[in-house]
C-alpha cells in the first residue's frame, strides 16, 4: 500500500520546517550540500546534526569548517556575516563523527532524518556498493531504532530503482521477492573467492608473465611491484564485473541501481514496518541548478557530463543512444525542494475507528502505521527532454563555443548519425586494436623526439578509448531507456505550495526551457570546470626543466654511462679494446664470432640487463690485465671513448659540478673502462672482474651494478655520505634504470628507450634528447676520482 495522493490545494503543502531538529547524512556529497545550504539559508529555526566521518587526519568538525567554506553556501555567508557563520558552527551545527557503518548512538529528539548519502559510483565493486548503500541504509536504520525516537524519514534513493522496464513506472513501492540480506551476504562473500582465485598459481603465473613483460629489465622486485598491481586490479574488475552481472541477471541497470533498490526494501523493513514515518524521493539524473544556490552551481562531474564533455573533446564520434528516448534529467535545486517539502509534509498516521474503541479511556490511542510516500522527481512525463534534441543543443554550444586543442586551434564535434549501439561498440573495439598495433610497432622503433610524440599521442589515444568503452558499457541502459516515470504525487506537492511561494522553492519541471538551460546555464557551468585543463602540451615528450640548478654540497648527480654519457655500448667498447693492440689478423675471427652470438645476446638484454652484461663479459676470458689496463690508456681506446662522449653530457656534468654537487657515473660494465672521462666526475662506480694469476677469467667479481641493484647501492651511498635524494638528479637512457631513477628527486630521461619513455611521460620526467654528434674531451675538470670496482682490479 501506499500513502494517498497529496492534495493539489493551494496552501495544503507545509513549507516550513520550523524548530525540528534534522538529521542529514551524506552532507558533504552533492545533494547533501544543497540540502545543508537550504536548511541554513531557509530554515533558520532548525538545528541539524550532520554526520560526518573524518579524512586524512581531518576531523569531522573541520571538514564541517571546510565544506562551510565552499562556493554553494557563498550567498548565505554573505548575507548573514561572519559571526552568523559562526554561530551556526556552535549553535545550530552539531557532528556525529562516524561513518554508516559503525554508528554510534543518535540523538533521541530528532525530527527529521534526511538519508542522501550513497556511493557516487555506478559501476563500483560488487561488496562496496552493497556495503555503502545497503549496509549504510541498514546501520542507520538499526541506530534510529535504538535511539528509541520516531523521527519521518525521508529516504533519497534514485527514480532508476524499476530497474530494466519500458512504460510508465509508478511512485509506490517496488514490487520484487528478491531476498536482499542474501544478496548483501554473497556480494560481501564474493571478494573472498575473488580475492582467493587471484592468489591461484595460473593466475598468480599470468601476472608475472605481465609483469616480466613490461619490467623485466628493471629487477625482479619492479616484477613482483608489477604482478601485484596487475593482481589487485584483476580483483576489482571482477568484482565490477560480479555487481554488473548481477544486477542485469536479476533485472537492474547495474549495482547502483540494484543496491538502491535493496536499500529502500530496507529502509520499509527496518523502520516503516515497525509503525515509523518514512518518504522515498526517487531523483532522476541530477545536474546542476536552475536559480539557488545560483544558476549553474554544480559540485564536479554528475551523471551525464561525462558524455557531454567526451563529446565537447571529439572523443564520441557516435552515440549508443535511442534518439527518441528521454535523457531524464532535474536540475539538483529543484530536487532539493522537493526533499525538504516531503520533509516537511510526512505521511499521516491512520487510526481506525475500532482501534479507537478498544482502546481504554485512561490512556491515548496508539496510531496505526503510517503508509510509506514515494515521489518522483524527474521531467520525462511533464516535460520531456530527448536525446536528439541534447545531440542539437551540444552540437550547437560546442560549435558556437569549441574547446581548445592547443594555442591556435580548436576542437571539431561530430556529428552523430545514431547507428546502433552494436555498430558503436564494434567501432570503438577496431580502434582499440588499430591502436594497440601502433603501440607494438613503435615500441620497436628507435627512440627519438618524434617516436616519443607518437607513442604519447598513442598512449593518450588508448586512455580515451578506454573512458569511451567504459561510457558506453555504463550508460548503455540509460541511453537507450523507455521508462516514463509517473510524478503526480511531486507534481500534486508542487501545487500545494502556499500562493505567493518564491520561485526558487518551487519544482514544476514544466517551468524549465530546456534550451535555455543546457544553452545557458548547464553547458557554460561545467565548461569552466574543465577550459583550463583542456590544452594539451603542443609537443609531448619534450620536457625539460630548464631552471639553473641550485648551489648545494648534500646533493648528488648521478649518470649512466652507456648511451647517456657515452654513445655507445659495451659492445662497442669491447670492439674498442679488441682493435687496439691485438693482431689484426685476429680481427675477422673476432668479429665473426660476435656476430654468430649476437642473437643470443639480443634475447638476453631483452630479459635482464644484468644477464647479458654477465654473458658479454665472457669475452673478455684469457685477457691479461696489464694488458686492458694499457689499452684503456692508449690514445686509441681513449681517442673513441672521447669522440663517443656527447657534448650536452660534458655541459651538463659541469653545471653539476660549478654548483657544488656531487657527481658519479655509475656504468654496470668494467670501471677500468671508464678511466678516458673518469676524471669528470667525483666518482665512478662499476664492475670489477674475476682474474687469476693476473688473467681474466671472463667472470664478474660480484654482481653487476644494474636495475635494483644500483638502486640499492645508491640508497646506501647516500646515507653513508648524507646525500639529499629528493634534491638529487639523475641521468639514464634505459628502462633498466628506471628502478633507481625513481629515488631521485630530479630524473631525466635522455635519449630514452620506448619502454623509458612511456614511463618518464607518464610520471612527467624531463626527457632530454642529448645530439649524438661526437664530443672531444682534451682536459679533465680537475679534482680527485675516486674509482669503486679498480682498487688494483679490472
Amino acid at each position: 500500500m501506499t500513502a494517498p495522493l497529496p492534495s493539489a490545494t493551494p496552501g495544503s503543502t507545509v513549507a516550513s520546517l520550523g524548530s525540528a531538529h534534522v538529521l542529514l547524512t551524506g552532507g558533504t556529497g552533492f545533494v547533501g550540500q544543497a540540502i545543508l545550504e537550504r536548511l541554513l539559508s531557509t530554515h533558520p529555526d532548525t538545528t541539524v546534526t550532520l554526520l560526518i566521518r573524518p579524512k586524512a587526519g581531518t576531523p569531522a568538525l573541520g571538514r564541517l569548517r571546510h565544506l562551510l567554506k565552499k562556493p554553494v553556501f557563498a550567498s548565505w555567508r554573505e548575507r548573514v556575516g561572519a559571526d552568523e557563520v559562526e554561530r551556526a558552527l556552535t549553535e545550530r551545527l552539531r557532528v556525529v563523527e562516524s561513518s554508516l557503518g559503525s554508528l554510534p548512538d543518535l540523538p533521541a529528539d530528532l525530527d527529521v532524518v534526511i538519508h542522501s548519502a550513497s556511493t557516487v559510483s555506478f559501476d563500483p565493486p560488487i561488496d562496496q556498493a552493497f556495503d555503502t548503500n545497503v549496509g549504510g541504509a541498514v546501520g542507520l536504520y538499526e541506530a534510529l531504532r535504538r535511539a528509541g525516537g520516531d523521527p519521518h524519514v525521508v529516504h533519497v534513493s534514485t527514480a532508476y530503482v524499476g530497474g530494466i522496464r519500458k512504460g510508465v513506472f509508478p511512485e509506490a513501492a517496488l514490487t520484487h521477492a528478491v531476498d536482499w540480506r542474501a544478496e548483501h551476504a554473497a556480494a560481501r562473500d564474493a571478494r573472498a573467492r575473488v580475492e582467493a582465485a587471484s592468489r591461484q598459481p595460473e593466475t598468480l603465473r599470468r601476472f608475472l608473465a605481465e609483469g616480466r613483460a613490461r619490467h623485466g629489465k628493471t629487477g625482479p622486485q619492479a616484477v613482483a611491484t608489477a604482478a601485484e598491481e596487475a593482481r589487485v586490479a584483476w580483483v576489482a574488475a571482477r568484482l565490477v564485473d560480479y555487481g554488473r552481472t548481477r544486477a542485469e541477471t536479476l533485472g537492474w541497470t547495474d549495482v547502483y541501481t540494484l543496491t538502491k533498490a535493496f536499500a529502500e526494501r530496507a529502509a520499509e523493513e527496518l523502520w516503516a514496518a515497525d509503525g515509523h514515518r518514512l518518504s522515498v524521493v526517487r531523483p532522476a539524473i541530477v545536474e546542476s541548478a536552475l536559480r539557488h544556490p545560483y544558476p549553474g552551481w554544480i559540485d564536479g562531474f554528475k551523471v551525464a557530463d561525462p558524455l557531454i564533455m567526451s563529446y565537447a573533446r571529439g572523443l564520441l564520434p557516435e552515440f549508443p543512444g535511442v534518439p527518441d528516448s528521454v535523457l531524464d534529467i532535474v536540475p539538483v535545486d529543484f530536487v532539493v525542494n522537493v526533499i525538504l517539502a516531503v520533509a516537511a509534509n510526512p505521511p499521516a498516521r491512520p487510526v481506525t475507528d475500532d482501534a479507537a474503541a478498544a482502546v481504554p479511556a485512561t490512556r491515548t490511542a496508539t496510531p496505526a502505521g503510517p503508509e510509506a510516500q514515494y515521489f518522483h522527481v524527474a521531467s520525462g512525463n511533464a516535460n520531456p527532454f530527448p536525446i536528439l534534441r541534447m545531440f542539437e543543443n551540444l552540437n550547437a554550444f560546442f560549435t558556437a563555443n569549441p574547446l581548445p586543442r592547443d594555442e591556435h586551434t580548436t576542437i571539431p564535434v561530430p556529428h552523430w548519425d545514431f547507428p546502433g549501439v552494436r555498430k558503436v561498440e564494434g567501432a570503438i573495439r577496431f580502434k582499440q586494436r588499430t591502436n594497440d598495433w601502433r603501440e607494438r610497432v613503435l615500441t620497436h622503433l628507435p627512440s627519438n623526439q618524434r617516436t616519443r610524440t607518437a607513442l604519447s599521442d598513442v598512449q593518450t589515444r588508448r586512455a580515451d578509448l578506454e573512458s569511451l568503452q567504459s561510457l558506453t558499457d555504463l550508460y548503455r541502459h540509460y541511453v537507450q531507456s523507455e521508462i516514463i516515470f509517473d510524478d503526480r504525487r511531486t507534481r500534486a506537492l508542487h501545487a500545494g505550495l502556499p500562493e505567493g511561494s518564491p520561485a526558487d522553492v518551487g519544482f514544476d519541471v514544466t517551468d524549465i526551457d530546456w534550451e535555455e538551460y543546457f544553452q545557458t546555464v548547464h553547458f557554460p557551468s561545467i565548461t569552466a570546470m574543465t577550459r583550463a585543463f583542456s590544452v594539451r602540451p603542443a609537443a609531448v615528450g619534450a620536457v625539460v626543466d630548464t631552471r639553473p640548478l641550485p648551489p648545494r654540497t648534500d646533493v648528488v648527480a648521478v649518470f649512466d654511462l652507456e648511451g647517456t654519457v657515452l654513445d655507445s655500448n659495451i659492445v662497442e667498447q669491447y670492439l674498442w679494446v679488441r682493435s687496439n693492440g691485438f693482431r689484426k689478423a685476429a680481427w675477422p675471427g673476432e668479429v665473426a664470432s660476435l656476430l654468430t652470438g649476437l642473437p643470443a645476446y639480443l634475447r638476453a638484454e631483452s630479459r635482464d640487463r644484468g644477464e647479458f652484461i654477465r654473458s658479454f663479459l665472457r669475452r673478455y676470458s684469457g685477457m691479461p690485465v696489464s694488458r686492458l689496463r694499457g689499452v684503456v690508456r692508449s690514445g686509441g681506446y681513449a681517442d673513441a671513448v672521447r669522440r663517443h662522449t656527447l657534448p650536452e653530457a660534458l655541459a651538463r656534468i659541469a653545471e653539476h659540478r660549478a654548483a657544488g654537487h656531487r657527481t658519479v657515473l655509475v656504468t654496470g660494465s668494467i670501471a677500468t673502462l671508464a678511466g678516458p672521462i673518469a676524471d669528470l666526475f667525483d666518482e665512478v662506480v662499476g664492475s670489477t672482474m674475476h682474474e687469476r694469476d693476473g688473467v681474466l677469467t671472463g667472470y664478474l667479481a660480484q654482481p653487476p651494478l644494474v636495475d635494483e641493484a644500483r638502486a640499492a647501492w645508491l640508497t646506501q651511498w647516500a646515507r653513508e655520505n648524507e646525500i639529499d635524494l629528493t634534491g638529487s638528479y639523475g641521468y639514464g637512457d634505459s628502462h633498466a634504470d628506471l628502478a633507481w631513477l625513481e629515488l631521485l628527486g630530479n630524473p631525466s630521461a635522455v635519449n630514452p628507450d620506448s619502454n623509458l619513455a612511456r614511463e618518464a611521460l607518464r610520471r612527467r620526467w624531463s626527457i632530454r634528447d642529448w645530439a649524438r654528434a661526437r664530443g672531444a674531451v682534451t682536459a679533465t675538470t680537475g679534482g680527485s676520482t675516486t674509482r669503486k670496482g679498480d682498487g688494483g682490479q679490472v
